[in-house]
């Protein structure tokens, strides 16, 4: 049974930067295309960015330019560097495989953007 673990997440102030981790209890990263997600106070939960297996990555227009994700597929382990952070980017975030599985959701890393 695959479980994802998120970790990294915490009170930041506008402008700074976080990097968040996921770790998977299974081998699933050199299987699937992984995913992170958010899911911001009141709204529905969203697709933030995505790596292929071959490290091709895709990112939501709102976090281009200021988020990278990258994997280590030797570590089961998949991240979200995040930089000039912004109120908006406030939310709970989640990694899945993408497309996303709704048996493998873990509880997420909550980050508040705040001053």
């Amino acid at each position: 049974q695959v479980q994802l673990v998120e970790s990294g997440g915490g009170l930041v102030q506008p402008g700074g930067s976080l990097r968040l981790s996921c770790a998977a209890s299974g081998n699933i990263f050199s299987t699937y295309a992984m995913g992170w997600f958010r899911q911001p106070p009141g709204k529905q939960r969203e697709l933030v960015a995505v790596i292929t297996r071959g490290g091709s990555t895709t990112y939501v227009d709102s976090v281009k330019g200021r988020f990278t994700i990258s994997r280590d597929n030797a570590k089961n382990s998949v991240f979200l560097q995040m930089s000039s952070l912004k109120p908006e980017d406030t939310a709970v975030y989640y990694c899945n495989t993408f497309p996303a599985r709704g048996t493998y959701w873990g509880k997420g890393t909550p980050v508040t953007v705040s001053s």
